[in-house]
């Protein structure tokens, strides 16, 4: 009697389990697919997720976390007060992007390095502009340059020289992503897509019920970003992909192109053959980190650093011996090559 009471109670449960799930099931695929646009960090972000209401209000809270945070255009953020040699403590978003962006620095050996912001304002691409610098002007703000020379004891920067600077930029629109695809999730949103000035994150399937296909532009001078020629299409379900280039960031004195990619080690812009250089990872800010450093190292150094990290993915547009477009992508890239 015991065992069919038992096996009726468990008969019972397993019925409402199915009928939840199906309630779950029902609600996605019913759930209309919201589609948000603003403006962030300097940038646009397009946020695809599917919800039974709009969540903008509270998506832009998560950003404007991260601009107080990581922003240095935003004269009250950690960073900007860091920068000033305020007393502040860092928060948790800076701690864990500084750490990250520390790691990536060890693994590149310094090819991505967060202390470049003196030589990026230097050559007129940071928050601040100033004129062409000089050779001697190069040497002098090494000096203030170097992941080593900066450290976080606490909540608290450690800096070797007062007169450095950080500058996030080129991990944390990734770690943006990041943020708001984490808060997305911990709402039970099961497909979304969020894009912040070209890195992304997705899961799930989009509105058509098919995987997420994001294009990769070809690497053609287009600083006003009118270029939509695409040079491949990859499935990035479930992965987040960060592509950096000189092709949109640059300008010409004299007739001589600067890029806005500088290369620590020189101090000057870079002028190795990538293009573009596009990473696939499980998290953003790891996709975008790379990506930058990609740029720095050039083909091979690259290549090298991808060997001893099977977990991520590339895909490089090169210029070859012959000043023609080349491709070259990990071999894990291959399946998500679409077209």
């Amino acid at each position: 009697m015991r065992s069919k009471k038992k096996l009726v109670l468990q008969s019972a449960l397993l019925m409402l389990l199915i009928i939840g799930a199906l309630a779950v099931v029902r609600c996605q695929r019913t759930a209309p697919y919201q589609k948000d646009t603003g403006f962030v960090f300097g940038t646009v972000y397009n946020i695809t997720y599917q919800h039974d209401k709009n969540l903008k209000d509270s998506i832009e809270a998560e950003l404007r976390k991260v601009d107080f945070s990581l922003s240095p255009f935003n004269k009250q953020s950690i960073i900007a007060k860091i920068n000033r040699n305020e007393s502040v403590e860092a928060d948790k978003m800076f701690a864990d992007v500084f750490n990250l962006a520390r790691q990536i620095s060890i693994e590149t050996g310094g090819a991505f390095d967060i202390t470049v912001a003196p030589l990026v304002n230097a050559w007129g691409f940071g928050f601040k502009n100033d004129t062409q610098p000089t050779k001697h002007a190069i040497d002098s703000l090494k000096r203030l340059t170097g992941y080593g020379k900066v450290s976080l004891d606490g909540t608290r920067v450690v800096k070797a020289d007062p007169r450095m600077m950080l500058d996030c930029s080129a991990i944390a629109k990734g770690y943006a992503c990041d943020v708001v695809a984490g808060y997305l999730r911990k709402l039970g949103v099961e497909n979304f897509m969020v894009e912040i000035g070209g890195e992304i994150v997705t899961q799930g399937i989009n509105d058509k019920r098919l995987p997420w296909k994001i294009g990769v532009t070809k690497p053609v001078d287009d600083s006003l970003n009118t270029s939509q020629e695409l040079q491949t299409v990859l499935n990035v379900t479930n992965k987040a992909m960060a592509t950096s280039g000189n092709y949109r960031n640059f300008y010409y004195k004299d007739g001589k192109k600067y890029a806005h990619t500088i290369d620590p080690a020189t101090g000057y812009p870079v002028q190795h053959n990538i293009l573009s250089a596009t990473v696939l990872a499980d998290d953003c800010a790891t996709a975008d980190a790379y990506a930058t450093a990609f740029m720095v190292m050039g083909l091979d150094k690259a290549k090298a650093v991808l060997a001893r990290h099977p977990e991520l993915m590339a895909y490089f547009i090169y210029a070859d011996e012959h000043g023609a477009n080349a491709v070259w992508f990990s071999p894990t890239m291959r399946d998500k090559i679409v077209e």
